[in-house]
This record gives structure tokens, sequence and C-alpha cells, in this order.
């Protein structure tokens, strides 16, 4: 029989409370194994101290161990459990007889050691059973596991969000006063913690200190780590530092403002002190400070420490922007300046173009306005390092080659923290990237020992970089990192998304401010105002930005509301990724699909498109980004109320909003036919995007040209017609309420009263190359899931049909997540229509006629099946391709090599309709 979860739950639960509240430990071990389901023979067998089934070291004291489960051990109250623990780790019994979990109890507070991950539960007694996931292994069920990157890093997280949890269980954190001093707590936890690892402090120096000097009940712990922090900010002359005891003064001084002010320490109790000296033992070393801020946002918020990468924005990712920002220039001119001949040094200015780079890096300054916790700054930072360490060793091998004297290089770092800026509305994350900055410099300087053989001392701390706490929305820029127009600086960054549905009223607030005096901008995504704010903090200068940003910005009607106003400022695009999915370390990454963008006021004749194709990056270089991520002018597309082609109108499909009354299933057709055959007249075949796409069969009763009166006579239609009346008088909207006059009719009617129309799902999959577009009979009704072109022609569904419009509807329209969601005035009333003769109109609607026909030879599959690019049929591709060719052919005699020549020109005759349109509107105002 399958082990019962539930049931193990329940049973623990009544064990322990029974333990404790009727003394009855002496059995508890024995009854927790009957609840694992182990063996009555061997439970009496342990009983008895048989020495082939219990194998403790000391059974007569209470001890039992399990070969292969557990070994478990009693101890009386106020003995140290975290040392028992450990001395029991250390036994050679537990790996002689592969003991997998060890468990130390004093009946009020239990430790439970998983020997295989070397994890530790640490809970009262009495919630033993809220942790039963924990015990698990101990009947066979092996308990998920997820990892980062770095599985160091998790560890880490859940171990101080242990500490977290139980320092805000026994400390009252209620004003923001005390939430900062118990942020500051924490950053100099980290760097203690992560300094005895690293060097910066003696081996363990911290550990012993905690574990020698403080009671193990942890009462006097907090005065501890209050003296250690003055001690760490007293100078090494200082006098109050000379009065303190060794074991205090043997910590270095650190300065850099990490400990300058002091500040109130939680109060500890035995099982934080254990839990604190667990983080101790930790290797620090292995954990990159770049994911610190992720592993302390997991550490505040329990529910995020499964997902620890979901606030960190991948290396990989931060590279995909400061690497065309600025990275690739650099190394380019370093890659450049080596190859030069050591022969002809004097003459070619090896040595000063090397010095030339080192000064400019030296100069530069990166600014993330949406800092978080500081990992895009981090990665720069030591990406501009790595640059100088190269630099350096550059200018070395060329001196030595030269046999010049070497006593002149100085081998100094001048890549500071001091030209890196920040801006970060949370307190916490202002910290953590503050001591990330410090710890990343650390790590760098140790990794510029090792290639140059002299570092800079880590102590005393020097600066962090320019950390602001604040809304980067509201302040000033200048003030936090002053651009006077000539200075080489870099915005970068990850600003908060957040559309239109889930925007607070203070983001709101901050819109107003960013666009103020702009007609059109609450439609637009929250991340825009960094873009508009960055572009004007940089223009008329050398600063330059790159962001990430969601697609939906350089989509759709967003595109017009947002780049116009930046393009007018002078800047424009000097870089871009197309859209791709935002993959971080989290267990559950969103469905997020982004682009990053870059910004520039300087005039740059090549610029790169990186686009991802079969998951490998490829670049193109153009003259012009347009916005919407392609080569192309400074042009954004408007969505226009009216076809600009003058073409026949499109419209929404017919909407019910009758909460599901008008809409009928097979079984409700069927039931409605049988015992109301009247109701026959008015079922009509009804396709939202789903029955289209897929076949599926949907009806609704289409009373139009009926007469109320006559309808509510048949009891069945009655009861429907009733429910709709009450549905849109209970509305909150107006239009439905005033439409309970009339609730036997669809809300709104777009259907053609004769003749055909042309269907176009609102929504379709990113994988078709080809949208899935109808031609259909008036008698079959679309839903408001479609847009429609009433009474639309042979020759128009042809066009749109066409790779030609495909291609632009893919590059204005906007996107539910990745998938396209085709907009009549975005994408239709602006499509350039070609200007053709009667005899190209024919050709183009038999063209049109073979496609129909190539779909109706293929019995059996769904328009979804037939345009699954995997499952396309020969016929159906060859009939497209034919039309694709022609329809080419009419804008342009030799046609198009790729989608690229089809976008540009299709932009240069939109940009003339918009122009003519204009001088007709001129023209009816005169």
């Amino acid at each position: 029989m399958a082990f019962n979860q539930t049931q193990f739950f329940e049973d623990l639960e009544k064990l322990t409370t029974k333990t404790v509240n009727k003394d009855k430990k002496d059995d508890f071990i024995y009854e927790f194994l009957a609840l694992l389901d182990v063996s009555k023979a061997t439970i009496t067998s342990l009983k008895k101290n048989d020495s082939r089934y219990n194998v403790a070291a000391s059974p007569e004291t209470g001890e039992v161990a399990n070969k292969h489960r557990i070994y478990f051990k009693p101890v009386s109250a106020g003995q140290d459990l975290n040392k028992t623990l450990n001395e029991l780790k250390n036994s050679p019994t537990i790996s002689q007889h592969k003991i997998r979990m060890i468990m130390v109890t004093d009946f009020d507070t239990v430790l439970v050691n998983d020997t295989r991950f070397d994890e530790i539960l640490d809970c009262d007694f009495s919630d033993l059973y809220k942790n039963y996931h924990f015990l698990l292994p101990l009947a066979g069920l092996e308990r998920a596991r997820e990892y980062s990157e770095h599985p160091a890093d998790v560890q880490a997280s859940e171990k101080m969000g242990r500490l977290f949890d139980h320092i805000r269980k026994y400390n009252e954190f209620d004003t923001a006063d005390d939430i900062h001093a118990l942020n500051i707590f924490l950053t100099r936890l980290l760097f203690c913690l992560y300094a005895e690892d690293t060097g910066i402090f003696a081996p363990n120096q911290f550990h012993d200190l905690i574990d020698s000097t403080t009671n193990i009940d942890g009462s006097d712990v907090d005065g501890v780590l209050f003296d250690l922090f003055e001690v760490l900010d007293l100078h090494e002359s200082s006098a109050n530092r000379k009065a303190m005891p060794t074991h205090l003064t043997d910590f270095p001084y650190v300065n850099g403002s990490l400990f300058e002010y002091p500040f109130a320490i939680p109060v500890f109790n035995a099982r934080t002190r254990r839990i604190l000296l667990e983080c101790a033992r930790l290797n620090w070393a292995e954990i990159n400070p770049d994911i610190f801020g992720s592993m302390f946002q997991a550490v505040i918020d329990p529910e995020q420490r499964g997902n620890l990468g979901q606030h960190y924005t991948s290396v990989s990712n931060i590279m995909k922007v400061i690497q065309p920002l600025f990275l690739d220039e650099l190394r380019e001119e370093l890659n450049t300046v080596i190859e030069l001949s050591d022969i002809n040094r004097h003459k070619n200015k090896k040595a000063e173009r090397l010095s030339a780079l080192l000064e400019r890096i030296s100069n530069i300054k990166n600014f993330d306005a949406s800092a978080g916790s500081g990992n895009f700054l981090i990665i720069a930072y030591k990406e501009l390092r790595k640059l100088e360490i190269d630099i350096l060793k550059a200018q070395r091998d060329l001196m030595q080659g030269a046999k010049d004297n070497l006593l002149g290089l100085s081998f100094d770092s001048v890549v500071s923290l001091n030209n890196f800026y920040g801006i970060e509305y949370d307190d916490f994350a202002c910290q953590i990237a503050r001591l990330s900055l410090w710890l990343a410099e650390h790590q760098m300087n140790v990794l510029f020992e090792k290639e140059l053989g002299s570092s800079q001392p880590m102590l005393p701390l020097k600066d962090s970089g320019h950390i602001v706490h604040g809304n980067s929305l509201r302040l000033d820029w200048n003030d936090v990192c002053p651009n006077n127009g000539n200075d080489e600086i870099y915005i970068i960054g990850n600003p908060p998304f957040g559309g239109t549905l889930n925007r607070t009223e203070s983001q709101s607030e901050d819109m107003m401010r960013v666009f103020e005096g702009a007609k059109t901008f609450k439609s637009l995504d929250y991340v825009t105002c960094w873009f508009l704010k960055g572009a004007k903090y940089i223009s008329k200068s050398k600063a330059e930005l790159g962001l990430v940003t969601t697609n939906s910005i350089v989509q759709g009607t967003q595109v017009a509301m947002l780049f116009p106003p930046i393009f007018e400022l002078g800047v424009d695009i000097s870089f871009a990724y197309q859209s791709f999915p935002w993959r971080n370390n989290a267990k559950q990454n969103a469905a997020v699909h982004v682009v990053i963008v870059g910004l520039s006021a300087q005039k740059k004749k090549q610029k790169k498109i990186y686009k991802l194709d079969n998951k490998v990056w490829l670049s193109e270089t153009t003259d012009n980004i347009s916005p919407y991520l392609v080569s192309g002018p400074n042009l954004a597309v408007q969505s226009s109320s009216k076809p600009l082609h003058g073409g026949s109108k499109m419209t929404l499909g017919s909407v019910p909003k009758e909460d599901g009354y008008l809409l009928l299933d097979s079984s409700e057709k069927d039931f409605l036919e049988k015992n109301e055959p009247y109701s026959k007249n008015y079922i009509k075949t009804v396709l939202g995007s789903r029955e289209f796409l897929r076949g599926e069969k949907r009806w609704c009763l289409w009373f139009e040209g009926a007469f109320l009166d006559d309808l509510m006579k048949y009891p069945l239609l009655k009861e429907r017609i009733e429910n709709i009346r009450k549905f849109r008088l209970d509305s909150k909207a107006k239009a439905t309420r005033d439409m309970a006059e009339y609730p036997h009719l669809f809300w709104l009617n777009s259907q053609p009263k004769d003749g055909s129309y042309i269907l176009i799902p609102r929504v379709s999959s990113e994988r078709r190359r080809y949208l899935p577009i109808g031609f259909l009979k008036a008698d079959v009704i679309s839903t408001d899931a479609n847009q429609i072109i009433p009474n639309g022609t042979l020759f128009e569904f042809g066009v749109l049909n066409s790779s030609m419009h495909n291609d632009w509807m893919r590059l204005v329209t906007s996107r539910m997540k990745s998938d396209y969601r085709y907009s009549g005035t975005i994408a239709y009333n602006t499509f350039p229509f070609p200007e053709v003769t009667d005899k190209q109109k024919q050709h183009i609607e038999q063209l049109a006629e073979e496609i129909l026909l190539a779909r109706a030879s293929n019995v059996g599959m769904t328009l979804a099946e037939l345009y699954d690019p995997d499952k396309m049929p020969i016929d159906l591709k060859e009939a497209h391709a034919n039309l694709d060719d022609a329809v080419d052919r009419l804008y342009r005699t030799q046609g198009f090599a790729n989608t690229e020549e089809r976008l540009a020109h299709l932009l240069a005759r939109y940009e003339k309709l918009v122009e003519a349109e204009e001088r007709t509107k001129t023209k009816k105002k005169n």
C-alpha cells in the first residue's frame, strides 16, 4: 500500500501533542517509527536494544539508531542541541550504517539533519508535524529539490530564511525605523559571513566569535554583535578600540560607512543562535555577490524562497545590454591595439593608445535608475575591471618585449566604484546593492592580484557607488548622476514592467509627472517612463541608454504614443534585441517576452539589430532602426479609425453580451429544437476564433427581424430572453443597460444581411506564417473574437492572405504573450494596399480561389492544422507561395528578397499615405 502523507501528517500531530501533554517521551521514537510503516518486529527489537537492530552508541540513555533510517537522541533541558547534533554527524556510526537522518531533541526543540543533503530542520517539537515533508525520505519518498545555477545560493537562502523567520518571531518590527534597522543588520551580517570565507577576515573568525563568546541560550548574542559592529567602524589607532577585548580587536577596521552608525540588534535565543552558526558554517566564497539581492529577497518573502531566480536578471541577459552599449566597442579597440606591431610601437602609438583606453574606462559612468539589488551595476563593474586587467597585461607585455624599465608602470586599479550610480525605491535593496558592490570589488581585487601580482587592500572600504534610496521617476537624475554633456555615461537596467491593469495609484501619478503635457499615455506600460525620462537625460549629450522592457512597447498602439516624443528630442535607437522569452533561475518563469532597446543622441553610422533564429542570436547591421526594431525610418504607425487605403471597412464581429443565453452548445441546441421547434427558425452557426480555427461546433439564437412579443409566447425562449434582460440591467455598463430594451438581440450587430464577409481571428499563434483568414457566407454569424470585413472582396481576401500583409501585421500589431493580436485600426486600416489594374486584380482573385480550393481538398483538417507549420499540406503551401509572389510584384516588379525588404517598402508607402491624408485634411480646412 502506498504511503499516505495526509494520514502521516495527522498522526504525527497527534503523536507530538500526546508526547508533550502526557509526557510520553520514552515511547515517542517507537510510535514515530510505526507511523513510517516500520514493522512491529523491528520496533520490538529496537525496544529490547538488540544490537543487530539498534546500532546507537548509548541505547541505555534512550538513543535509538535504525540502520539506513534514523538516529534518535533525546537530551536534557538546557543541553546544547547544536553541539550534540554536530558530534553525532561526525560519529562513525552514521556513515557505517548509512543513517539518513539524525534527530536530537529536548522535547521543547527538535533538530533533524538530513545527512544526504546536509540540511537541518530546526523547529519547536510541537511543530514537527508541520514540517512532515522534511521527514518523508524516511518513508522512501524523496522531496523535490530545486536549484539555481549555483546550489550554494539556494542553501544560503534557505538557511538565512530560517534565521530571518525566527528573528521576526522573537522581535517586533512595526515601524519604518524598525524595518530599516533590520535591513541594516542583515547587510552587516552578510558582510561578516562573506568576509570570513574570502580573506577579508581570518578564516572562521566570525563563526568562532559567536560560538566561543556567547551563551548557548543566545541571550547575549545581540550585545556581542553590537560590540563587533562598533569595533569594525573604529580605526586601528582608536583609543576606544584599544580598550576593547582582543577577541573583538582582532577584527580589522572596515569603514566605508557600512558600520558607521549604531542600530538596534535583534534579540536572539538558543535557536536563532544555532541557525546563525549554521549560516556561518556555509562557504560564502562560493556565492556570487550579484545574486545577493535575489537571495535576500527570498529571505524577506518566504513564498519566494523556491523561486530564487525570480528577481535576478541572469548574467547572460545583463550582457545583452552592456555589450552592445559599450563593452563591445571597448573590447574591439583593445583587440585592435593589441594586434599592432610592437616593433613599430613609436609609429603606431601602441603604448599611447593603451594608456588612452585605460584613461577612458577610468572615466566611464554606469547609472541604473531602477537598480534593484544592483546586479546590472555589479556585472558592469566586473566587466570593466576584467577589461582593465587585460589592458594592463597588454601594457606589461609591451614594456617587457621592448625591455623598457617596468618600474614606472603602475598596476593600481583605475576603475572606481565611485563611477557607479543607482536609484532604488526599496530601502533594503539599496543596502544590498551597496554591499554587493563592495564584495564585487573584493572579488575583482583578488583576480587583479592573481593576474598582475598586486592589488589594492580591501580594507578599509572606500566607496560603494552612489546608490540613492528614492522614487526614480520623481528624482532629478542629474542630481544623482550629473551629466555635463561630455561625460561617457551609460544608463542600464531592467525597470519594472507593469501593464495598465495592475498599475497602482502612485504609479499612475508617476506617469503623469513623466508624460506631463502628452495627450495620450495612460495605456502605455509603466516601463515606458524610464525610456522617456532617459531620453530627456541623454538628449544633446554623450550619454547613452540600454534597457530591458516588455515587447509590448514596440508593438501596436504603444509605439506611436512613446517613440515620436523620443525622436523629437534628437534621440535614436542605437541597437536592439528583438523579442525573446525572459528566462531566469526561478522555478516558475513568468510568461514574459522582452526586447532590449538602446537609445543614443549620437548619430551612429552603423546600428545593430539582434534576432533569435533557431535558438541562435544573429546580428544585422543597418543605417537606422525603426521603433518596431527592424531596419527602417523613425516612423510610428498611428492607429486609424478608417482605412487609409480606401478599401472596404473592417469592424469587430457581433458582440453578444448576454451571459450565454443567446449562445448554444450541441446539447442545448438539440434540447431547444426538440422542446421548442419554433426556435429552429432562429438557430444559426456561430464562430468565435476557437470554432473558426479548430472546426468546433457552436450555435446562436439570431433574432434579427423577429418581434419580441412573438418570441415571448414560447416559454423556453422567454426564459432565456428574461435572463438576458436581467443580466443587462444588472450590468455596470450603461450601453449594456440600454440594450436591455432589446434583450433578444446581440448587443452589437456587425453581420452583413446577405452576401459574404472576410473573417480574421483577433488572436493567432506566432508559429503560423499566415493568419488563417476565412471567406464566409452571411448566414454564419461571427462573434467579437474576430474582426470582419462585411462584403469584403475576393481580391481583398487574397491580399490579406499574402506574406506582404502578414509581415505588416507582425510588425505593427500587439501581442498576447507571444501570439499576434490582430487589430483593424492598427493592422488593417493602415496597411498600404497596392494600386492595381483590373487584370492584376483578376489574377489575385484566381490565386485566392486556389487557396480556398487547397484548403477544401484537405478534408478533415482544421484551419489550425492546415496552418500549423509542421502539418501544412504541400498544395496549400504552393498556393500561398504563388499568391505571395504575385502580391509582391504588385508593389515592385522584381518582388522582394525577404521580409526586411517588404517592410522597408511598406513603411515608405505608409509614409506617403499619411502625407496624402494630411494634405486632404488641410484642403478641407481651407
